[in-house]
C-alpha cells in the first residue's frame, strides 16, 4: 500500500489567521484590487488601489464602489457587468474604461473581477483588479498614426513613380517617331513596351510594403487586364486569360511573376501570331502544390522555327526572364510545336508533390481551345 510522503499543512489557528494571509495577498499585488462584498460595498483594497488612485482608507473602506473618488465608477455598463457576475457567476476580463479621474487625470483601465463563493455558503465576496494601460494605448495611437503616415508616404511614392514611368514612356514614344534609323524606331518602341510593363506590375501592387502579401488570383487578373487593353485592344482577335490557383506570394516576389508574365505575353504576341487567327489565345497558367509553384504562359501561335531550341545570343527578353526566374529560384522550361508555344517558370522545393506534371504547349493546348 502506497503512503504519501507530501508534508501536512498546519491549519490556521483561527480565522483571523486567514484574515491577516488574505490582506497581506491583497497588499502583494502589483496592480490595484478591491474586495467588494455582495452588495458591492468596498471591505478590502491593495496598497497599490490607493497609490495609484491617491486615495486614503477612510475615503474607501466600507464605502458603495458607485460613491468612491468622486462616483468615477458609476458607470452603467460597469454595473450591469457586476450585476451579471452576482447572478450568473460569470468573469469580467479585460474591460475597457476611459476616464478623468479627479487626482490622477485621464487614464484607461481594464478591469477584471472575479466572484468567491466560501465554503460555508453564507457569502460570497468580488475581486476587482484594475490594470493601468494608459501608456500602452498612447503608444498603439502613436503606431496607429505613424502607419497611416508611412501608407500616404508610400502613396505619394507610387503616384510619383507611376506618373515618371509614364513620362519616360511617352518620351520614348516620341523620340520613336523622329528617329530616322529603323533599328533605333524598334529598339525605341522596344524600350516603350518594356516601361509601360513595369508601369502596370507597380499599379497593381498598391500600397504593399516588400513583406506583403498579395492575391496571386486577382493580382495577375488585373495585370493581364491592364497588357489586354495596353498592347491588344479592339485592333486583334487575341483573347488573353488567366487561371490561377488560390494563394498569395510576397510582395517582391509578386513584381518579379508580374515582370515575367508582361514579358511573356509582349513576345507571344509579337512573334505568334503575325497573321490574324481568329481563335488566336494568350493563356497564363498558374498552380501551386503546398510550397511548390509554376507558372505557364502558353499561346495557340505558330511556334518557334526552331523548335524551342535557341539558337545564338538570346534576346533582351530572354535574359530579363531567365534573370528574373533565378531571383525566384525557379526553373524556366520553353516548349514549342506546330499548335503554339508554352513557357513554364517552375519553383519545386521537394517539400511537396511536384509543381505539376501537366507540362508542354499539348497538354496546355486544351484550355486554349
Amino acid at each position: 500500500m502506497l503512503t504519501s510522503t507530501l508534508p501536512k499543512i498546519a491549519p490556521f489557528v483561527d480565522i483571523q489567521d486567514g484574515i491577516t494571509l488574505a490582506s497581506a495577498i491583497v497588499d502583494t499585488v502589483r496592480d490595484p484590487l478591491v474586495v467588494l462584498d455582495d452588495k458591492l460595498h468596498v471591505i478590502a483594497a491593495s496598497r497599490s488601489f490607493y497609490q495609484s488612485f491617491r486615495l486614503v482608507s477612510e475615503d474607501v473602506h466600507g464605502r458603495l464602489l458607485y460613491e468612491i473618488d468622486g462616483g468615477q465608477w458609476n458607470i452603467p455598463e460597469l454595473r450591469k457587468l457586476l450585476e451579471t457576475i452576482g447572478k450568473d457567476h460569470a468573469p469580467i476580463d479585460g474591460y475597457e474604461v476611459d476616464r478623468e479621474f479627479p487626482a490622477i487625470g485621464r487614464r484607461t483601465m481594464l478591469l477584471n473581477a472575479r466572484k468567491v463563493f466560501y465554503e460555508r455558503g453564507t457569502h460570497s465576496t468580488i475581486l476587482l483588479a484594475f490594470e493601468d494601460v494608459t501608456s500602452r494605448r498612447a503608444v498603439e495611437r502613436q503606431i496607429e498614426a505613424l502607419l497611416r503616415e508611412k501608407d500616404m508616404l508610400l502613396e505619394e511614392m507610387q503616384h510619383r513613380v507611376a506618373n515618371s514611368l509614364q513620362i519616360i514612356a511617352s518620351i520614348l514614344l516620341i523620340k520613336a517617331r523622329t528617329v530616322q534609323s529603323e533599328e533605333t524606331r524598334l529598339q525605341l518602341q522596344d524600350a516603350h513596351q518594356r516601361v509601360l510593363s513595369v508601369a502596370a506590375v507597380q499599379q497593381h501592387l498598391n500600397v504593399a510594403s516588400r513583406s506583403a502579401q498579395i492575391e496571386i488570383g486577382t493580382y495577375l487578373a488585373k495585370l493581364c487586364e491592364t497588357l489586354a487593353q495596353s498592347m491588344i485592344g479592339d485592333s486583334r482577335p487575341i483573347s488573353l486569360k488567366v487561371e490561377a490557383d488560390a494563394g498569395t506570394v510576397i510582395s517582391h516576389q509578386a513584381v518579379s511573376i508580374g515582370l515575367i508574365v508582361t514579358e511573356l505575353v509582349m513576345n507571344a504576341l509579337k512573334h505568334a501570331f503575325p497573321g490574324v487567327k481568329p481563335d488566336a489565345a494568350i493563356l497564363v497558367f498558374y498552380k501551386v502544390a503546398d510550397t511548390d509553384w509554376e507558372l505557364t504562359v502558353a499561346d495557340n501561335g505558330i511556334g518557334k522555327p526552331d523548335n524551342g531550341k535557341a539558337q545564338g545570343k538570346q534576346g533582351l527578353g530572354t535574359s530579363l526572364v531567365q534573370s528574373l526566374a533565378k531571383q525566384l529560384d525557379a526553373r524556366v522550361e520553353v516548349t514549342s510545336g506546330p499548335h503554339g508555344t508554352s513557357v513554364s517558370i517552375t519553383r519545386a522545393t521537394f517539400k511537396s508533390i511536384p509543381a505539376s506534371a501537366d507540362k508542354g504547349v499539348y497538354s496546355t493546348q486544351a484550355r486554349l481551345q
